[in-house]
């Protein structure tokens, strides 16, 4: 138990001290973002996979996306906080911190937060059915659009064979995973002094390789199957970082990415239309751009 609790307050040191500092500074982080569009406000937005504590996180993105776009409801649908990394090597910037700022804001202005952990923040897990400085904990949740739909939203990471039978092997994949971001950053620093947009390597490469992409496609295939006997119209997961929008048999599929690759987020209007939002930076003097693409129920494949 006393272990336990040291993990925990390990984790949450951040956010806890976030937590008494509310308010939002007047000097954003990360590229100024005078001339992007203006703040938009969404019925719904869906994030997972931000990895806080890690050094592949997008978290000035993350905090600049969170200060433009507001919503009545913010789901955090798992991997927020990378306790597997956090455990083998502490690392937490002020950038880190001012996304949980910018999510503890949301909840003062009335946003109700509701936060689904996954496998890298599954210590969460343990405050399921709790709320935690004004956020919902829960196992899952059925969210029910402006349209009608009833989706099921969870993280998604029982549904990979690797984590359910060989967790030893999900670390191993995790640390390689962390080379080849480490190696997308550095490329990333090179492409911003010359000028150019951001583009994910390792988001390249997972596209191209046969086995992710088969992988990839059984994970899709297996959560559908899995929420059809649900009585739910659709499945809402993060996991695998591949953003999109497809129906799979009767069952929409909807995945909203991640904070490390191709940072996305997928939103709900007003009226139910999902889409999903690509938001990115062409480089450090210029201003923060997004790109939209969605549809309303039957939506298109969505690349990542």
């Amino acid at each position: 138990m006393a272990e336990t609790a040291w993990t925990t307050s390990r984790y949450m040191g951040p956010v806890l001290e976030a937590a008494r500092r509310p308010t939002r500074k007047q000097t954003p982080l990360g590229p100024p973002s005078h001339g992007a569009p203006a703040p938009r406000h969404h019925r719904t937005i869906f994030i997972s996979d931000v990895h806080l504590g890690t050094r592949g996180c997008k978290a000035e993105l993350l905090a600049d996306f969170l200060r433009q776009n507001s919503c009545d409801t913010l789901y955090l649908v798992g991997d927020i906080v990378d306790g597997w990394q956090l455990k083998r090597r502490w690392y937490w910037t002020e950038a880190h911190t001012e996304v949980v700022r910018e999510i503890l804001c949301k909840v003062d202005d009335g946003t109700r937060v509701v936060y689904v952990p996954g496998n890298h923040d599954e210590f969460l897990r343990e405050y399921c059915g709790r709320s935690v400085a004004g956020i919902e904990v829960v196992q899952e949740i059925i969210h029910e659009t402006a349209s009608g739909l009833r989706l099921l939203v969870l993280h998604g990471d029982q549904f990979d064979g690797v984590i359910g039978y060989a967790k030893w092997l999900a670390h191993v994949g995790d640390r390689a995973y962390a080379f080849a971001l480490a190696l997308n950053d550095r490329l990333h620093m090179i492409r911003r002094a010359c000028g150019l947009p951001y583009w994910s390597l390792s988001a390249y490469l997972k596209r191209k390789v046969k086995n992710a992409v088969e992988y990839v496609s059984r994970f899709e295939e297996v959560v559908a199957r899995a929420a059809v006997p649900k009585d739910v119209d659709g499945v809402l997961c993060g996991h695998i970082h591949q953003a999109e929008i497809r129906r799979i048999g009767s069952i929409l599929y909807l995945n909203d990415g991640d904070w490390v690759e191709s940072c996305t987020a997928l939103v709900e209007d007003a009226h139910g239309h999902l889409e999903i939002l690509h938001w990115a930076t062409h480089s450090p003097t210029s201003t923060t751009s997004w790109a939209r693409t969605g549809a309303q129920g039957e939506a298109a494949l969505i690349p990542a």
